[in-house]
């Protein structure tokens, strides 16, 4: 009988309690606010559920997320065309430039472009263009489209590099044009890839709160917050989390739905054949055009706005040490939640990999449910929570700490889990034959092997961490001002230059992040 199956009483705990404790952590808070929501008395349900607000909400999110799909989409199928079809020089170069607006949060887009535009602004100053501020529903979808399309880019990358080009040359042989090759084989091939990448943006649209805030349109989100904010009564707040919620959960059922049964595998024997790459002849210069825009728009915006501000108002700028500061409460609450998701991502990638069972998949599952939770409603429900039942809590460094952990849990499993893949069980198994038992043989034989996997999930997480603002927003300590709360509070104001030092260095510390994932993903490197 396998030995590594035959844990002891000790190592079952090691590797189910952090399990548990994420199963409570993430499903508990979302029960309460269920609870809550619901000690509303039935007529007051009727009118907060029926009201014709709730219907513009709706109709405002999913038009604002139908919108930055069809932007991105428009973004990024071109440029990840021109990095893996064409003979275009420089395409891995084109490839980072794809990636790199990854560096730029929402709501330091948002910044940028209320700071680029106007009478006052950088295009004014520079270009003497005067442009109107962008504001509503234009201004949500240009901060969120330029931001959020390399979430398509990478899986349509990804895709088309993964293609096997003797399906193309066979339809080329039946007589097919290059037109109809497109739609009728190319297209339906990326079918995942699009799925995967929109279902990401829609996420992020449903979630987000920096940009709809700072461009004052309404979604789910922006009336979430005004309604915790204003109101006393925080019966409507529940209400609208769930709602958000429910939107959340539909997207993604809408999205396994989709895939359901669709199969895109290689069916036939033999290796993957690469598409022969083609010139662009005279489409050279407006693809070369049309990269160097998009990265201009960006990446060149946001960090020209920020300097610009940032030395037109040197005066109003924060001082060094509210910087200091803000760099500081970044950091404490950004490390202990990395170090935290790290801690409770290694006993369920473990469980998942090493011991695979239903049990143990809905234990991941879990996992990505606090992830897919808007963070809105995931603050909002452990406000709820720790209200009624530890108040000791609530507004504390640790509560902060243990939110980012469960919701960016995620973030941490995905490089955990490859690492174990990778490393052999049979390692662990001779360690056991040595007479070491199950712990000593994983932390001997095993763990050694998962390092690199396991920093890479906690910069993943710091990073994430020091970037959040929703969350931070609904659950910090008073007087607790992070970098993301510095932006977004000075850009809310139009305090430009205040904002701009706040926004150059979440840009720099999100440009890390860049950094280790074109380093963690080879297939840029290709082209």
């Amino acid at each position: 009988m396998n030995r590594l199956l035959s844990f002891d009483l000790r190592t079952a705990a090691f590797f189910l309690l952090p399990a548990l404790l994420v199963l409570a952590g993430v499903l508990v808070p979302l029960a309460y606010l269920l609870i809550r929501a619901f000690e509303a008395d039935a007529e007051l349900l009727r009118t907060l559920v029926l009201r014709r607000r709730n219907a513009v909400l709706l109709g405002n999110t999913l038009l604002l997320a139908a919108g930055v799909l069809a932007l991105g989409t428009a973004l990024a199928f071109p440029l990840a065309w021109l990095t893996t079809r064409t003979r275009l020089r420089g395409r891995r170069v084109l490839a980072v430039v794809g990636v790199l607006p990854l560096a730029v949060p929402g709501y330091v887009m948002a910044y940028a472009l209320l700071g680029a535009t106007g009478g006052n602004g950088l295009l004014a100053a520079v270009a003497g263009l005067t442009l109107p501020r962008p504001g509503g529903y234009t201004g949500a979808l240009l901060a969120l489209g330029l931001t959020l399309y390399p979430y398509l880019f990478l899986n349509l990358r990804a895709a088309l590099l993964g293609l096997d080009a003797s399906v193309e040359e066979a339809a080329r042989a039946l007589g097919y044009t290059n037109r109809q090759v497109f739609l009728r084989v190319i297209l339906p091939q990326l079918r995942p890839a699009f799925l995967a990448g929109g279902l990401l943006i829609g996420l992020h649209v449903l979630g987000d709160f920096g940009v709809v805030s700072l461009m004052r349109y309404e979604t789910f989100s922006y009336a979430l917050y005004l309604q915790y904010a204003a109101a006393f009564d925080r019966v409507y707040a529940a209400w609208l989390a769930l709602m958000l919620l429910a939107l959340t959960g539909a997207l993604l059922v809408l999205e396994a739905r989709l895939l359901r049964g669709r199969r895109f595998h290689r069916a036939g024997a033999g290796g993957t054949r690469q598409a022969r790459a083609v010139s662009m002849g005279g489409w050279t210069v407006p693809a070369y055009a049309f990269a160097a825009l998009l990265s201009l728009a960006a990446v060149g915006l946001p960090v020209g706005t920020a300097l610009f501000w940032m030395m037109r108002d040197a005066g109003a700028a924060a001082g060094w040490t509210a910087l200091a500061g803000a760099l500081g409460a970044s950091v404490t609450a950004s490390v202990p939640a990395a170090v935290l998701a790290g801690a409770l991502a290694l006993p369920l990638a473990y469980r998942s990999v090493r011991r695979p069972s239903p049990a143990a998949r809905v234990l991941e599952r879990v996992a990505y449910l606090g992830y897919a939770t808007p963070p809105l409603a995931f603050a909002l429900a452990f406000i709820f929570f720790t209200l009624r039942t530890a108040p000791v809590l609530y507004q504390t460094l640790a509560l902060l700490v243990i939110a980012y952990a469960l919701h960016f849990l995620a973030e941490a499993i995905g490089p955990v889990r490859s690492a174990l893949y990778q490393a052999s069980p049979r390692l662990e198994e001779a360690a056991r034959a040595l007479g070491r038992k199950p712990l000593q043989a994983f932390f001997t034989a095993t763990f050694p092997l998962l390092r690199r996997g396991l920093l890479v999930s906690i910069a993943f997480v710091f990073l994430s961490a020091m970037k959040e603002l929703p969350i931070t927003f609904l659950l910090s300590p008073i007087g607790f001002e992070t970098l993301a709360l510095g932006v977004w509070g000075a850009a809310n104001e139009a305090l430009f230059g205040r904002a701009a030092p706040y926004a150059l260095l979440i840009m720099l510390f999100s440009a890390a992040f860049v950094g280790l994932l074109l380093a963690e993903r080879d297939e840029l490197r290709a082209g």
